[in-house]
Order: C-alpha cells, then sequence, then structure tokens
C-alpha cells in the first residue's frame, strides 16, 4: 500500500483529460507525495521530494536559460513532476529543457487551457490524505492481529509468516550472523550473498530491501530483511518495524522463559562449578538440555555489586543483567549457564568457537555490556567484574570459577590503573597474594626497602620515587632525570645515596628483580591499608 500516488494516476483525475506529456513520459511512476504552486525560480530550499509543481511560468517568462536551471533544481530536488499552464506568461517549453527531461525521465505536463490550481490541490491533497487514512487503519489492524498471535505462539516462525503472507515478500531473519530463518525457504549460501549484497555500498540505496534491527534491552539481537521486486513504500517500512518490535517483545520473552528454566537448573550448575562431574556427565547433562550443542572449553566470569550499592535498599536486579549477559555474550560465541551464589551473579561461559581467541571476544562483549545503559542509569557501574583463568575440559570449570573468585579479591587491592577484569592479566600481583596470605610480606619488604624508607622519613627526601623511576628505565640515568625533572647531577646524588643504603650492587641482575618485585608488593600494602613496622608508608607511594 502507498500513502502516495503517481503521476500516471493523477493524469486521470479531473481538469487532467486536456494536457499532454512533453517530455519525461517514461517517468509517469513517480510517486507524488505533495502538490505546490510555485512560481519562484530559486527553489531548492523549498522542496523535500516527490512534489508535483503547478506553475504559469511567472518566474522565468521568456527566458530559456532560466527555465533550464529551474528543471535542474527540480530534478536535483527529487520533485516528482512539473505542471504547466500555457497562455499569457508561457507559450512554449524550450527543447534543450525537453532534452533534459526526457534523459532525466522527469515529467513535463502542459495544461493547454487555463485550469484551477486551488481544485488541483485540493483533489490531489484529499486523495493523498484519504490513502495515509487507509494505511493508519490497515496499520493497526495489522498490529491487533500481530499481538493476537503473539499471545498464541511458542516460536518467531509464525510472525514471519505472517509478515510473508500480509506483504508478499521475501522475509530473512538473521541472529547473531550465523542462524538463520527464511520464509519462503531459500538456502543459506543464497542468504549470505543477498545479505552481503544488501550491505554493499551500491545497495544502500535500493528500495527494493529493506532491514531493521531486531533490538533486546537495547542490543541488537538479530536483524529483519524484507526483499521484493517491486520498490518498498512508507507503509512497508511502518509494517516492517511493527514486526521488528513484536520479534523483540517475543524474543525477549523466550529469554526470561530460558532463564527461568536455567534457574532450575543452579543446583546442577553449582555442583558443576564445584568440580562434581566428570566430562561425561557434563555433556550428557548440556545433551539433554541442547541435543546441538557442542562445548570445548570455557571460563567462569563473577559480578559482585559494589559496596557503595550493597549499602542501597534497591534490590540487585539479577534478571536482568542475566539477559544482558546472554544476549551480548551469545554473539560471541558463547553458552552462557548463569547463577546465583552468595549475592554474586555468576556465568559459565562454555566456549562454542576456538579458544585462541576467546580473550578478545570475551573483551568486545564487556565493552559493549559496558555501553549499555537502557534505562539512562549506568547499571553496570553498580557491579565489579572478574573472569577466571580459561580451561579447556569442562570438568575443570571449578578451576575457572576459583580463580575468578580471587580476580575479584585481587581487585579490591589494587590502584585502579592495575586492575584488570583477568586473572591472567594480574601477573605479579597474584605472587604478591600468594605471599601474603602464607608469610609475612609485611616483613619481607621492609628487610629489602626499610633502609630507604626510613631515610626518606627522616629527611623528607626523595630516595623512593627515584629508586622507582630509575627501575623503571632500566637503570638510564638521562630517562630518570627526564622523567623526574632533575638535574643529572642531583640524580647521581641520590644514586650514590641509595647504594650506600642498598648495597653498590643493587642494579645486579638477581638483586634488582628482587627490589623491583618488592616495590610491587609495596604498592600492593599500601593500597591495601596495611602498615610497615606500624607506620603507614603512603607518602612513597605515586610520586
Amino acid at each position: 500500500m502507498n500513502t502516495s500516488i503517481t503521476i500516471e494516476e493523477i493524469l486521470t483525475r479531473k481538469h487532467f483529460n486536456l494536457t499532454d506529456i512533453i517530455a519525461g513520459s517514461s517517468g509517469i511512476k513517480r510517486q507524488v507525495k505533495w502538490v505546490h504552486c510555485m512560481e519562484v525560480t530559486q527553489i531548492s530550499h523549498l522542496l523535500n521530494g516527490n512534489e508535483l509543481i503547478l506553475t504559469t511560468g511567472l518566474g522565468w517568462k521568456d527566458c530559456d536559460d532560466t527555465f533550464l536551471s529551474y528543471i535542474r533544481q527540480l530534478i536535483e530536488c527529487d520533485a516528482a513532476g512539473l505542471c504547466i499552464e500555457v497562455g499569457a506568461n508561457t507559450m512554449a517549453v524550450p527543447q534543450c529543457a525537453i532534452d533534459l527531461a526526457n534523459e532525466r525521465q522527469f515529467p513535463i505536463i502542459l495544461f493547454h487551457e487555463e485550469v484551477p490550481f486551488v481544485e488541483i490541490t485540493q483533489d490531489i491533497h484529499s486523495l493523498i490524505i484519504n490513502k495515509q487514512y487507509q494505511m493508519i487503519s490497515n496499520l493497526e489492524n495489522y498490529s491487533q492481529q500481530l499481538n493476537k498471535n503473539l499471545l498464541e505462539i511458542d516460536h518467531y516462525e509464525p510472525i514471519l509468516k505472517f509478515l510473508h503472507s500480509y506483504l508478499n515478500v521475501q522475509v530473512i531473519l538473521i541472529f547473531n550472523e550465523n542462524d538463520i530463518a527464511s520464509i519462503p525457504k531459500i538456502k543459506k549460501k543464497m542468504i549470505y550473498q543477498m545479505v552481503a549484497d544488501i550491505n554493499e555500498e551500491k545497495r544502500k540505496l535500493d528500495k527494493t530491501v529493506l532491514k531493521q534491527p531486531i533490538q533486546v534491552l537495547g542490543e541488537k539481537y538479530a536483524e529483519l530483511f524484507i526483499c521484493s521486486d517491486r520498490e518498498f513504500s512508507d507503509f512497508d517500512s511502518l509494517i516492517l518495524d511493527r514486526t521488528a518490535t513484536a520479534l523483540a517483545q517475543h524474543l525477549l520473552r523466550e529469554l526470561h522463559i530460558e532463564e527461568k528454566k536455567m534457574s532450575e537448573e543452579s543446583k546442577w550448575l553449582t555442583n558443576w562449578i564445584e568440580g562434581e562431574y566428570s566430562d561425561e556427565a557434563i555433556r550428557e547433562r548440556l545433551s539433554y538440555i541442547d541435543p546441538k550443542m557442542q562445548l570445548d572449553g570455557g571460563i567462569v566470569c563473577i559480578c559482585k555489586p559494589q559496596q557503595k550499592y550493597n549499602k542501597s535498599s534497591t534490590k540487585l536486579d539479577g534478571t536482568y543483567f542475566k539477559i544482558m549477559f546472554r544476549t551480548v555474550f551469545e554473539q560471541y560465541g558463547f553458552q552462557i549457564f548463569s547463577m546465583e551464589i552468595h549475592q554474586h551473579l555468576v556465568f559459565i561461559l562454555g566456549d562454542n568457537r576456538i579458544s585462541e581467541d576467546w580473550k578478545p571476544r570475551v573483551s568486545s562483549a564487556v565493552d559493549r555490556i559496558m555501553k549499555m545503559d537502557v534505562s539512562g542509569r549506568n547499571r553496570m557501574g553498580l557491579l565489579s567484574i572478574g573472569f577466571g583463568k580459561y580451561v579447556q575440559r569442562l570438568s575443570e570449570i571449578y578451576k575457572s570459577y576459583e580463580t575468578a573468585r580471587e580476580t575479584l579479591l585481587l581487585q579490591d587491592t589494587l590502584p585502579e590503573d592495575n586492575r584488570s577484569f583477568f586473572y591472567q592479566d594480574l601477573h605479579m600481583h597474584r605472587m604478591i597474594s600468594l605471599i601474603n596470605k602464607h608469610g609475612n610480606l609485611e616483613e619481607t619488604v621492609y628487610e629489602y626497602l626499610g633502609p630507604v624508607i626510613e631515610y626518606d622519613k627522616q629527611n623528607n627526601g626523595e630516595l623512593m620515587p627515584t629508586l622507582k623511576t630509575y627501575l623503571a628505565c632500566n637503570g638510564s640515568k638521562q630517562e630518570t632525570s627526564k622523567q623526574l625533572f632533575i638535574v643529572r647531577q642531583t640524580l647521581y646524588h641520590r644514586l650514590d645515596k641509595l647504594g650506600k643504603l642498598l648495597g653498590s650492587d643493587f642494579m645486579r641482575s638477581d638483586k634488582r628483580l628482587g627490589l623491583e618485585f618488592m616495590i610491587f608488593a609495596l604498592d600492593f600494602l599500601q593500597y591495601s591499608s596495611r602498615k610497615i613496622s606500624g607506620k603507614y608508608v603512603d607518602k612513597y607511594i605515586g610520586r
């Protein structure tokens, strides 16, 4: 259904019985969305496209160049056509204008007698408005039928069939660039080629193809296409939009149902992350959930509310986060299993793809989730997130769970610039944490760095920042003085003092490694609000 009418239809209306198409007759299928009466010659800024222009030619009179410029402006603005009343102002159309109109398939229509422009505009506008009213009525009827279907169906395919039967078009639905549904059925290879053609630059203005993203929780979950051998109208676009909204509602409902089923599996999932099942038992259970599921390894993610959120009386919306994580991570090749343990959200990410690129995929998914803010409240800012190490065997997922917990614990003891979502990125901090658990880390740090700490404290010195910078610059005196904004002579004096406090061999490889490790440990203890020999060392950090 078109909300506009064509030049061809208008030629059958009243007052058009004594007209001639003197140019651009091949363009009579052009759509007309409105009618304007215009006598000015500079019109580019006054048009939006698809207007039929009525004129007496007063603006250009007998000036061929002005008339030719007028025609060019109409064509560039995608006007539908030009109707000229032959009379006192215009007796003939120059041949150069006729040639241009024929070349661009732009209809020029002549009235051979005086006609009432007011009655013409009133007649055509009434026709267009009636069509628009009919379109709204049809659109409402379609929406009502669609909503009725939503209450009765348990799969999205009937929605696609309804769209196909209503518009008589090819319908394609693509999930996550992998799963595909089409009505009528066509081969996947043909669909991929069709979608590739659509996404090419040359097809972006193709009016025989329309596409609409399916948004779930503000994230593109799928894409709906319709294709035909006819040009699509505004009505087709509105129908597609209503169908996409209905599909989003259905898919969101399905995700809720799936999450509810998964919560019923929470006991089994809890036993899984505690390492109580063999690979065979896990795969057998997964095949029961979905026979097509093939997972090769996985990783555990834990989300916990931040302390400022714990003080709030608002309850954490676990279902929202579960559906959001599922919506995003599935697009990066992960099967999501979610549960809640001690007010923490725990996700097992089973890997559907090759394990070599799991980390870039997880990072991309996290970036997308962080940018999602459907409600305008930045809910992700309420959570701390930690990923454990990747495991190749599903029966070893408990190892990933344990390291994910450790990642969250370490995040609470690290400065902002040293934090990471990933266990494997914490490097030295993991070893420091281990030493701190099983030994007296404070004593060890003071054994190595005590002389420097005491000297700075007693003399208000700058030896500790100098040592840190000198080690970070790999012993380069020029780079160290540059970063500390001190002259070379001052640096030499400080290095001489460090040699006396730590030993002249403090840059020997093994001793240097120990000092660098202890500086890491000092940062760790300072940020954790620990004390060394009963005295804070905040002043030595971060200079």
